[in-house]
């Protein structure tokens, strides 16, 4: 159940509606938005009559959310959410392009590799420090080690740092060393992570989708870490397990204005994940960003063919620089 509030709705209004609902056992979320502030129900909403709060005059109306997930709704916030990752802003028109590859191999690379996709246009880095490998015996990535040779990245090129949590108990870890916190495709159910990341934790979570995720689940997923209490996701879509054995997953990127009816969070596209060959990267770069995503996430290494792990669909420096070039042109037409 939501409540919309009156334009002419003061603060002191929505105060006495917050605190009558909460008297009855529910919990509140609210919105503010330019016109009107939402009210979130969050509970058993059978202890609350709708028309108790219809006759009060500063309620505009009271609805109810046909859909299970209830804060991350376009029908409880009808803005698009602009979240806010160390001072790059994502969604609401503001993009997000993360680069950097898929695993941390030295402090030389990582750097070298940092300052050109800076060079790029990239605003966040992204590097693998645990790594989830399909084969126990394939490179699982260099742990905390990694961390700290993203930090002194960052101390180089100011970029903020992307890097995948598997594990609870590095929430306090990452909480102190990484910018955004990506929860991999295989984690995206992992529900007493995103319990923990919802209660220990408001740094920015990137939300990937499971193999073969409906877009409902996937959202659901976004709503277990919103109603522990953190509202700062970004969901990423990376392909997914289709009958098609030529690429590694199909992309979809129906995802994006579907997702964009179903929900305020904003969306990033990953097609390196999705087409697993560097030649698909670029045309599906820049149809992710005609079909109106909000950022892209690509990986890029200064060496592909010597890579430990996903070399054959990373880009070279060059490749990437040239790709957002012509990025930049399709941001200045949207």
């Amino acid at each position: 159940m939501i409540i919309v509030m009156k334009s002419s709705a003061t603060k002191e209004d929505v105060a006495k509606i917050k605190e009558g609902v909460e008297a009855k056992g529910l919990r509140t979320s609210i919105v503010v938005g330019e016109e009107q502030t939402i009210i979130g129900l969050i509970g058993d909403t059978t202890k609350i009559d709708p028309r108790s709060l219809e006759v009060v005059p500063t309620v505009e109306k009271v609805m109810y959310v046909s859909v299970p997930y209830k804060l991350a709704s376009r029908h409880f916030h009808p803005e698009d959410s602009v979240i806010d990752v160390s001072g790059v802003k994502v969604g609401g028109g503001n993009y997000c392009y993360i680069a950097g590859p898929c695993s941390v191999e030295s402090e030389e690379q990582v750097i070298e590799i940092a300052k050109a996709v800076k060079k790029a246009g990239a605003n966040m880095l992204r590097g693998g420090a645990f790594k989830p490998r399909t084969s126990p015996y394939a490179f699982q990535g260099m742990g905390s080690t990694a961390l700290d040779i993203l930090l002194k990245a960052k101390e180089v090129t100011g970029l903020p740092i992307v890097t995948e949590l598997m594990d609870e108990s590095h929430i306090e870890e990452f909480e102190e060393k990484v910018d955004l916190i990506q929860i991999g495709a295989r984690n995206m159910q992992n529900f007493s992570l995103l319990k923990e990341l919802g209660k220990r934790t408001t740094k920015p979570i990137l939300l990937k989708r499971g193999l073969s995720a409906t877009y409902e689940e996937w959202i659901m997923s976004a709503e277990y870490i919103m109603a522990n209490g953190n509202p700062n996701v970004i969901l990423c879509e990376r392909g997914i397990r289709t009958f098609e054995t030529y690429t590694r997953n199909t992309l979809d990127l129906q995802a994006i204005p579907v997702l964009q009816r179903m929900t305020h969070l904003p969306i990033v596209i990953d097609p390196s994940h999705a087409g697993g060959k560097y030649w698909l990267v670029e045309p599906m770069a820049q149809a992710a960003m005609i079909a109106g995503a909000d950022g892209l996430m690509i990986e890029v290494h200064n060496d592909p063919e010597c890579a430990m792990c996903d070399g054959a669909q990373s880009l070279k420096p060059e490749k990437y620089e040239a790709l957002m070039t012509k990025i930049k042109k399709i941001e200045e037409l949207r």
